[in-house]
């Protein structure tokens, strides 16, 4: 059994003492670390929320940003392409004309070509007609009676036609 005597009040009256003075000294710096510690945790944890609404944020910027991005890349995309495109009929367009004057150039030679070719066959026949007719004539010819030979059958050369050749 116990005996209550003088010890045992001795005992209860320490261990009060010694509660109140560690609940002076102890429990309430143990208390205010606890709840220190408590607000430092939420504060952590609010600031944790903060932070991944702002990370969702530029995520969500970026994302944006991106789209942006490649949004405008296929307009360049497409601008380059079209240009391009231009490009390529504005070449093509100017090869035409070049062969297209290139086949004026050649036609107006072959053109040039054939009337030099037709003058020098009128001078050629005046010549032989000439020299033919000076041994038919068998005489002298005055240069004045030359002139109006030469006049005569180059008109009449004119309206006529030599071979494929039209005077």
């Amino acid at each position: 059994m116990i005996e209550i005597n003088a010890t045992l009040a001795t005992q209860i009256l320490n261990f009060v003492i010694l509660v109140v003075i560690l609940r002076w000294l102890a429990y309430k710096p143990v208390v205010g670390m606890l709840e220190a510690r408590s607000k430092k945790i939420a504060s952590d944890i609010e600031k944790a929320d903060e932070d991944k609404k702002a990370a969702a944020a530029t995520l969500a910027k970026y994302q944006s940003e991106l789209k942006n991005a490649q949004v405008k890349a296929q307009e360049i995309m497409d601008r380059a392409e079209v240009a391009a495109r231009d490009e390529s009929a504005k070449l093509k367009a100017d090869t035409k004309r070049e062969i297209e004057q290139m086949k004026k150039n050649a036609a107006l030679e072959i053109e040039r070509e054939k009337t030099q070719a037709v003058e020098k066959l009128k001078a050629d026949m005046v010549t032989l007609s000439m020299a033919a007719a000076g041994k038919i004539i068998g005489k002298n010819i005055t240069a004045k009676d030359n002139d109006a030979l030469i006049s005569d059958f180059i008109n009449r050369l004119g309206k006529e036609k030599l071979g494929d050749i039209s005077c």
